[in-house]
């Protein structure tokens, strides 16, 4: 099966930009001061005509169009899925904001700009622990110069420090939050038949086929060696013959989809296997670390992360030029 250039974002992208399944995020995930400001039934969403044509190198995600108490607003959201902490979030986020803002200034009329509430969706390996307020990344006396330094904060959503009961929502939303949460997590498989059973009722929905084929889609995308026969035996485990068959045949499109693609994938296990084991002899780190780092990356991108590894000083050099060729290739 062909490997998509970011199945985390595919995902999230297709999940979130459904109107019910948006607004069922927000209804559950935003502070109710927020909630309180706004109309979730007059939502839309600004992907197409706000962003692409313009802006399509630098947005990978999803931008709302809200109601602030009848002044427009927006929701901007990011997706952060990698396994380690975005220091620079906040120059990121603001750079996206300006832009937002230059785009509005040029398409409404007025004198006077939208509120933008970012949001951060993360679900690496480890827990966020980057302040919220741009504020603190500046050195000096702050609280003396409070008005030279420009502040704003986002709503993190670090999906570490949820458990699974306090992850709520329709099924569908809920369902792709869980996988977000488990998909670095070594039990996985041991999660799976949960999740599965779950999907066992987006089958029963209108568009809940589509939803299925889109997560056992990003399932055999993300998961290293998941294969059909492993499906099928837990599968045939946790739900009803007739739902598991529909799974089966979802399972088995995917896997006629891959014969295709065989040949292209075993080379670039080959290329990961090789970097990993360089990385590995190189810094005093184990190889479940290095893993990640391989994420989304095309056979091209990883031969040319193998020819910039002996510059690197760090781990974190290779992470940080990974991340760069990930994000250009959006």
């Amino acid at each position: 099966m062909e490997k998509v250039s970011s199945p985390h974002d595919k995902l999230f992208r297709e999940i979130w930009s459904d109107k019910e399944a948006a607004r069922n995020f927000l209804e559950n995930y935003l502070p109710a001061n927020i909630l309180s400001l706004i109309d979730l039934k007059a939502l839309e969403i600004k992907k197409d005509s706000f962003i692409e044509k313009e802006l399509e190198e630098y947005f990978a995600d999803i931008l709302y169009r809200i109601n602030l108490k009848g002044e427009p607003g927006y929701i901007y959201i990011l997706f952060e899925h990698k396994s380690w902490e975005e220091k620079w979030i906040h120059l990121q986020l603001l750079s996206y904001m300006i832009k937002i803002w230059q785009l509005h200034r040029r398409q409404e009329k007025g004198d006077k700009l939208p509120i933008i509430i970012p949001l951060v969706l993360y679900h690496g390996r480890k827990r966020w622990e980057v302040e919220v307020e741009f504020s603190g990344l500046f050195l000096g006396p702050k609280e003396t110069l409070p008005e030279y330094i420009p502040d704003f904060q986002y709503i993190l959503y670090d999906l570490s420090r949820y458990s699974d009961e306090e992850i709520k929502g329709a099924v569908i939303p809920r369902v792709i939050l869980l996988l977000f949460k488990h998909i670095f997590d070594p039990n996985l498989w041991s999660r799976l038949p949960s999740l599965l059973s779950m999907m066992q009722d987006l089958s029963r929905q209108e568009t809940g086929l589509k939803y299925l084929e889109t997560i056992l889609r990003y399932l055999f995308n993300t998961v290293e060696d998941m294969t059909v026969d492993e499906i099928k035996g837990m599968v045939e485990k946790t739900v009803s013959k007739e739902q598991g068959g529909i799974i089966m045949t979802l399972a088995e499109k995917l896997r006629n989809e891959g014969k295709e693609q065989g040949i292209q994938q075993g080379m670039q296990q080959g290329t990961k296997g090789l970097l990993r084991r360089l990385i590995t002899r190189r810094f005093p780190v184990n190889s479940k670390e290095v893993q990640p780092i391989f994420t989304d990356l095309t056979t091209e991108q990883l031969e040319e992360l193998g020819e910039k590894l002996f510059e690197a000083e760090s781990l974190d050099d290779i992470r940080r030029w990974a991340d760069e060729m990930r994000r250009k290739s959006k």
